[in-house]
């Protein structure tokens, strides 16, 4: 049960200790980047474009431009396990290998509080003028003084099109007697208990509290105890998807286009008739980087229109990039009108933002969402 999850329990529990401010913040690391052109970026799995060998056709057109050289390496499997693997070397203002790696709105918050991020150099990145108005003011970086988005995208529900041809609606149908033991779902918890809770008809981004989300708790536990949900795992959901070993599960928008790509067009990923989740992933200088002028030339690089235009019609996450639509439409028409990159309005009201969290919250709601993992 689970296999796959253990791993980074124990980063999990440790991740979830403190979610209130660092006593000390730590001091910034000095800039090299005017003699040291490389740059090491951590990010998540299917997340740029690539080619047939394995190669990042947008980094290397960056690395011919610029002369900076590019350590491209998927290292995210989720927020709080790769947070776990590097707190303690943040709180001591030390390079944690990344000098650029792209989180989640809620845990770029947690940086930011902590003073674990580098204050970004606007004019270093002339691009931002292309970040798309509504993600420009976030209340947990007024401004992007220290964060800017990377893709966008919706937490919602996939499935094996061979095993279930009618498809699945809802939340409620990954219960099915027909999925027992091949159903997985999420480790980040705002989209897996996001989702629960949204099948529960809670209004995630609005009023709700500790009985809410343990209606939804104790609907993940009954799942899992009974043997209906056989994983929870972060990006590594992919590999059971094409195994087989789970037939349906809880996941993220532009994986599914992507492992159709690579494997076979055997999966289809819905909205729930509930709702889904919306998030970003975003940009961060961390506090030990010494190459942040170069990190800032990356992002500048990748808010041109026509480069974002590439890297969403391979990802299929919502690109925040202005101008990029249009870009698209340049490559492809039907690109362009891709509700998973360019969302309208009408898929835009099927997902909700899971709200802030006090300190507080986060605490308690993370560690009833970790012993069910560790309990498992």
């Amino acid at each position: 049960m689970l296999a796959g999850a253990g791993a980074g329990a124990s980063a999990l529990a440790l991740a979830a200790c403190s979610t209130g401010g660092a006593a000390v913040k730590p001091t910034a690391a000095a800039d090299g980047s005017a003699t040291d052109k490389s740059l090491n970026w951590a990010n998540w799995a299917a997340y740029i474009d690539e080619d047939d060998s394995g190669n990042y056709p947008t980094l290397q057109a960056f690395e011919e431009q610029t002369g900076i050289k590019v350590n491209y390496e998927v290292a995210v499997d989720d927020n709080n396990t790769y947070y776990g693997k590097v707190k303690d070397q943040l709180a001591l203002g030390q390079d944690i290998g990344a000098d650029t790696v792209c989180l989640t709105d809620w845990m770029v918050a947690r940086w930011i509080r902590f003073g674990y991020t580098q204050e970004l150099d606007h004019a270093n990145i002339p691009n931002i003028a292309n970040l798309s108005p509504a993600l420009r003011d976030p209340d947990f970086d007024k401004g992007r003084a220290f964060s800017l988005p990377w893709q966008g995208g919706f937490a919602g529900i996939c499935w094996n099109k061979e095993a279930f041809p009618d498809g699945l609606a809802s939340v409620e149908d990954l219960w099915s007697s027909e999925l027992k033991g091949r159903v997985g779902v999420l480790s980040e918890m705002r989209d897996t208990m996001g989702l629960i809770m949204l099948q529960n008809g809670v209004d995630i981004a609005g009023d709700w509290g500790d009985a809410e989300f343990d209606a939804a708790i104790d609907v993940l536990t009954e799942q899992v105890e009974s043997g209906q949900v056989r994983n929870i795992k972060g990006n590594a959901y992919l590999e059971d998807l094409k195994s087989g070993d789970t037939l349906a599960a809880i996941c993220w928008s532009g994986d599914i286009t992507v492992i159709n790509a690579e494997a076979g067009d055997k999966w289809e990923f819905a909205i729930p008739d509930a709702g889904g989740t919306l998030w970003n992933d975003n940009f961060l200088v961390p506090i030990g980087s010494t190459r942040k002028t170069n990190a800032e030339t990356l992002m500048n690089y990748y808010y041109e229109p026509e480069v974002a235009a590439e890297v969403a019609a391979w990802v299929n996450y919502i690109t925040p990039v202005v101008g990029a639509k249009e870009a698209a439409a340049a490559i492809d028409p039907e690109l362009a009108e891709n509700q998973l990159i360019f969302p309208n309005e009408e898929t835009l009201s099927k997902a909700h933002i899971f709200r802030s969290l006090s300190g507080a919250e986060e605490q308690k709601y993370q560690a009833q969402f970790q012993s069910i993992l560790l309990g498992a």
